[in-house]
């Protein structure tokens, strides 16, 4: 027992270090060019934006301090009107998004954007009304009221803009914190309708459209896919699939304090294509629960015929559904997230095809070994990728013997507080000892005498060899930051730590 007051069900094994010894093989990583192919349309996709605003900017006529401000502010409301476009796309759950780039990467790059373009709109009004005031030789006031009354369609722009700026407020951090999921889920569906007023205002009032049946079209149709996305994606498919697949509640389990698991039961399950480590927006149809929708993962391998989540008591929401009964019939969307098995990377030994699979690279000893780290009712994801990752036959890359290590090259640790906060650990052991996996539960204190037990160096000792491992980290999100940041200061490169968000 170490000077941490920690309870260990696996220590780490010397010979594991001797396992190891001698350089690490040169790495061949399968990128991930998605996130940046994205990144780079969404940029792509303002330069034709920024050039309508151009081509209908008559030549001369920025000739004034009053006329830069007004050009200013047209371009601003152009690229805000764009991003929203993209905000809601990015919010229409369209699969190749969330399945291959990750829901944690849209969410990320949808909170990014979304403060560009807040702060973009709330600058075309300012710019539009400043400009006009210099012109008209009024004070910014007068001009404001002026402008809301005299102009088509402005009141729409105007309600548009209290609704960006309503929805800025609630996604601010300090305000996030304190409120309600469902609050701040609800706020953010007020985009939909922000965007149907800022499409009227830009008509009514917007030069680079009004005079231009070409740009009318093409601002039409982009507008036209992203709500057909929203439609198919987030109603149409949700739907047909709740009613073709008829998921209901099974049972209830207890699993240890304010946490149950959820087992579901349906037609034709393996059809959805859900793998472990996903999740899914989850609508009971119970009393009080009906209109709400929430994001659960997986916490076993799904089957045909059952799905199972395993849920902790943080809120209203979540502590309802140790109440539901069986037979509670079950909506669903999903599943989403590329937090799975096809995201890890591999070694370069050996040479393979395109068509070869991940488990047959993994059997080949050819993957790299991974490190499942879980705290809370983070575990649960990892639980069912813990069930499914392919067990590597002996000697390849990453092998290690005996102790907290493993034969199958997967090792899964385990924080909690207290012994009952090991949720779903019986489960573990079980599996662990059935795939000759490693399993460690890190007990106590997140403090102590000599520091946090998940710090860089009791990592590194922990885990021999960790710089070499992907990780997959799942767990709530002060504590995901800081394990991420010492992994990252114990050698691990940011591309292969795994995370997931559920938010969007």
């Amino acid at each position: 027992m170490s000077d941490n007051p920690l309870v260990l069900s696996a220590r780490p094994d010397s010979r594991s270090a001797r396992h190891r010894a001698g350089p690490p093989r040169p790495a061949r990583q399968r990128r991930e060019p998605m996130p940046l192919v994205l990144t780079a349309l969404i940029v792509a996709g303002a330069l034709p934006v920024a050039f309508v605003w151009w081509q209908n900017t008559i030549p001369g006529s920025l000739d004034s301090p009053a006329a830069d401000l007004t050009a200013a502010g047209r371009i601003a409301g152009l690229l805000a009107a764009y991003l929203l476009l993209v905000l809601v796309a990015l919010m229409a759950r369209v699969p190749l998004l969330e399945n291959r780039i990750g829901s944690d990467t849209v969410a990320r790059l949808h909170r990014a954007l979304g403060e560009y373009t807040v702060a973009l709109a709330f600058a075309h009004a300012a710019l539009i009304v400043c400009g006009y005031a210099w012109q008209g030789r009024t004070d910014p006031l007068t001009e404001t009221w002026a402008v809301v009354t005299g102009y088509t369609d402005v009141w729409l722009a105007a309600v548009a803009l209290g609704l960006l700026g309503l929805i800025g407020v609630v996604s601010a951090r300090a305000v996030r914190r304190r409120v309600a999921y469902e609050s701040w889920y609800h706020v953010h569906l007020l985009a939909y309708a922000a965007t149907a007023l800022a499409f009227s205002h830009e008509f009514a009032v917007g030069t680079e459209f009004s005079a231009s049946p070409r740009n009318r079209l093409l601002w039409s149709a982009a507008h036209v896919v992203v709500g057909a996305a929203v439609v198919v994606f987030r109603l149409a498919l949700p739907l047909y699939r709740s009613l073709r697949h008829g998921v209901r509640v099974a049972a209830v389990v207890a699993e240890g304090p304010g946490v149950v698991s959820v087992h579901l039961t349906g037609r034709d399950l393996d059809r959805l294509g859900a793998r472990a480590g996903q999740f899914l927006r989850w609508r009971f149809l119970a009393r009080g629960q009906w209109w709400q929708s929430h994001p659960y993962s997986l916490s076993a391998a799904p089957t045909p015929d059952a799905l199972r989540i395993t849920v902790k008591a943080l809120g209203d929401a979540s502590g309802a559904l140790a109440r539901l009964r069986p037979g509670t019939r079950v909506w669903f969307e999903g599943p989403y997230g590329a937090f799975t098995a096809r995201r890890a990377t591999f070694t370069a030994r050996g040479t393979f095809t395109a068509r070869q699979t991940f488990t047959a690279r993994w059997r080949r000893g050819t993957a790299r070994p991974v490190l499942l780290l879980a705290a809370g009712a983070g575990v649960t994801p990892l639980r069912a990728l813990y069930e499914t990752l392919p067990a590597r036959a002996r000697g390849g890359p990453g092998h290690h013997d005996g102790g907290a290590h493993h034969d199958g090259g997967v090792l899964l640790v385990q924080r909690a507080s207290r012994d009952e906060d090991l949720v779903l650990h019986a489960e573990l052991r079980r599996i662990a000892q059935a795939r000759g996996f490693g399993l460690l539960a890190v007990v106590g204190p997140r403090g102590g005498p000599s520091g946090d037990p998940l710090r860089a160096d009791r990592l590194r000792a922990m885990v021999p060899g960790l710089a070499e491992h992907d990780v997959y980290l799942c767990g709530p999100a002060g504590w995901t930051a800081f394990v991420r940041a010492e992994l990252r200061r114990a050698g691990v490169p940011a591309r292969r730590i795994r995370t997931e968000a559920f938010a969007f």
